[in-house]
């Protein structure tokens, strides 16, 4: 293996607050490490360092002679006065700059200079490269390169950034967060652009799935120190609890011995100290280690959750669009108690929208939410919260409230919750500014909790959150006894989180699906596999009449092979047309009945836990017709 980046003896500390220390780790081609640590403990600083944005203070860093490096920065800045275009194609490859010529010339009204740009098209063999370079483009949904960047979100300039490091085509390709602002079909496409590239990889994520199925090492900072691990990311959860285990197992052993040797030195007579130095040297060596006890520090949310009545919320007919652009269209729901509801789909489809709709911060154009009476939201928007950066932490959460309820009684100080959420006492008297951008998110997570909400709202919650603190949120979840509602990219977290989706496709088309992402994208692509099918079978005859014009005359009767529907698969076929029909018909009557307002609480949770199920087994005999239609 080539060696791309080594790294020895790194140190770096901020003040007194010290990240790491004298860590050390190599890259080498067709490697694809990923960084995994807490919140504020130097992943984007130890980035920075390498990508030369940061010092440090003591340590080397080495590349290989001329290797080309790109880094996708987690908050990327472009000139304002830049294109769309432009800011993709920034690269010194002198390809992809008589690319960038050749679209300019093309999008011009009169095409000037286009002969010499061709002829430099042809010298430089970037024909090829441009198709590629489309694709990344459309895969990352940026159509429009004659937009500036001034004008763009800040997820439309991730997806810009992320798309000039992957068209460079870097020999070591740096990623701060790459699939935070990217939608789940876009995730899907980069694991699998990665997986299929010669590019080695450093990056830093909290996608769990895209950490097991791309990288191939795991770099962890614990406690100041590197450790590696050679394997994916659920090798790295085993080998680290071993590792933990043992170190606590010999942590045991030396607090036995700290014991014995504290006794000792009590013992010790002071006329003879001088001539047991060493030893006493060695005590305090010993205590120092007896006190280091590893721990998987947790996030405890447990919180109390208001009381929630029977009803929680109903959609009548919901109607917005923006222009041309439907987003919801007589769109009627009637959400279950204790219901959770993940929300999927392409960027721009919606979704934040319904949130912001549900809650009262946008109207929609037509039809309206009926909220019960005892729903007390909880809203954890993806935007963060405008935290004052002057004030302290502690501050932030005492203007909320002095004492958080957590129920049965039990109350806590504001400080004692900061503790729940990993902030020490000492970092409770830091200033926001100084704070990590996981480390706000967990602080934006606190306010929410603290409120004792009933109705949670989450819009992208696992952006920026370390895996520690992800883990936690996912019990705290799966436990909570309320109602959830949560827009979010990670699969992993809406797996383990929701118990059904719904998904939303676009053009005011929505999708309610029993079961999490897992389910739904197994099912998805059964069906897209049937449509390939379908389409294959509709292309075959006029291929096979072209090819055998002549031999069709001299072809009898019983030589032609037709595969033709069994006796019990005909029976089957013509049950499965009414059995169907029957569902729809029951699936009407449900809706009907969840819209006339004469349910009661038991009956609403009765007839939509029905109503799922009939979905479910409308789907299910839906696809077993059309695998007999097929015949």
């Amino acid at each position: 293996m080539i060696s791309y980046l080594q790294v020895e003896n790194l140190t770096k500390s901020f003040g007194d607050n010290l990240l790491f220390e004298n860590i050390s780790f190599g890259i080498s081609d067709n490697q694809r490490m990923a960084l995994i640590a807490k919140n504020g403990t130097g992943k984007t600083t130890l980035l920075n360092i390498i990508a030369g944005l940061e010092d440090y203070q003591g340590g080397s860093i080495s590349f290989r002679r001329d290797l080309r490096v790109g880094y996708l920065n987690q908050d990327p800045d472009f000139p304002k006065e830049l294109s769309v275009l432009d800011a993709c194609l920034q690269t010194d490859n002198e390809a992809v700059r008589t690319i960038a010529a050749y679209e300019h010339c093309m999008m011009s009204q009169n095409h000037d200079g286009l002969d010499e740009i061709l002829s430099q098209m042809d010298l430089h063999k970037a024909w090829d490269y441009e198709t590629r370079i489309k694709q990344i483009l459309g895969k990352l949904k940026i159509t429009n390169y004659e937009q500036l960047i001034s004008e763009l979100s800040g997820g439309q300039l991730k997806r810009v950034a992320l798309a000039n490091v992957l068209i460079a085509e870097p020999d070591l390709l740096i990623l701060d967060e790459p699939t935070n602002h990217l939608d789940l079909e876009m995730i899907e496409w980069l694991e699998d652009f990665l997986k299929r590239s010669n590019m080695a990889l450093l990056m830093v994520t909290h996608d769990r799935y895209f950490l097991d199925r791309v990288c191939t090492n795991i770099l962890e900072i614990d406690h100041q120190a590197m450790f590696q691990y050679n394997g994916n990311y659920s090798y790295y959860l085993e080998k680290r609890q071993e590792r933990i285990e043992n170190w606590n197992s010999e942590s045991e052993r030396t607090v036995n011995l700290y014991k014995k040797e504290l006794e000792w030195m009590r013992r010790q007579p002071q006329a003879r100290a001088h001539k047991a130095k060493s030893r006493q040297e060695s005590f305090y060596e010993i205590e120092e280690r007896a006190k280091q006890r590893r721990n998987n520090d947790k996030v405890q949310l447990d919180v109390k959750a208001s009381y929630l009545g029977s009803k929680i919320f109903e959609a009548k007919y919901i109607c917005k669009a923006y222009g041309d652009v439907k987003i919801i269209d007589n769109f009627y729901y009637n959400f279950a108690r204790y219901e959770k509801m993940g929300i999927v789909g392409k960027n721009g489809t919606g979704k934040t929208t319904f949130l912001k709709m549900l809650l009262g911060e946008v109207k929609p154009d037509s039809g309206s939410f009926d909220v019960g009476e005892t729903v007390v939201f909880g809203y954890y928007s993806q935007d963060g919260l405008a935290f004052d950066e002057q004030m302290k932490v502690i501050d932030v959460v005492q203007d909320i409230a002095e004492v958080v309820d957590l129920g049965n009684g039990k109350k806590m100080t504001a400080s004692q919750f900061l503790q729940y959420f990993l902030f020490t006492p000492e970092t409770q008297y830091n200033y926001v500014y100084k704070l990590s951008g996981g480390e706000k998110r967990r602080l934006h997570l606190c306010t929410v909790l603290m409120r004792n909400p009933n109705f949670l709202v989450l819009d992208e919650p696992t952006n920026d959150l370390d895996i520690v603190t992800l883990n936690i949120l996912e019990e705290y979840l799966q436990s909570f006894k309320g109602c959830v509602i949560v827009v979010s990219h990670d699969r992993y977290f809406m797996d383990k989180v929701v118990d059904h989706l719904m998904v939303f496709k676009g053009n005011a088309e929505l999708k309610d699906f029993p079961g999490n992402y897992t389910d739904y994208r197994e099912w998805n692509e059964l069906l897209e596999e049937q449509e390939r099918d379908e389409k294959k079978k509709s292309k075959e005859p006029r291929t096979k009449s072209l090819e055998s014009k002549n031999q069709i005359t001299n072809t009898k009767p019983q030589d032609i092979e037709r595969k033709k529907l069994t006796f019990k698969e005909k029976q089957e076929f013509e049950a499965l047309e009414k059995k169907i029909a029957g569902l729809e018909t029951e699936k009407a009557e449900i809706e009907t009945q969840l819209s006339s307002g004469n349910l009661n609480s038991d009956e609403i949770i009765a007839a939509s836990q029905r109503h799922a199920e009939v979905n479910d087994l409308i789907d299910k005999k839906t696809m077993r017709w059309l695998e007999l239609s097929e015949i």
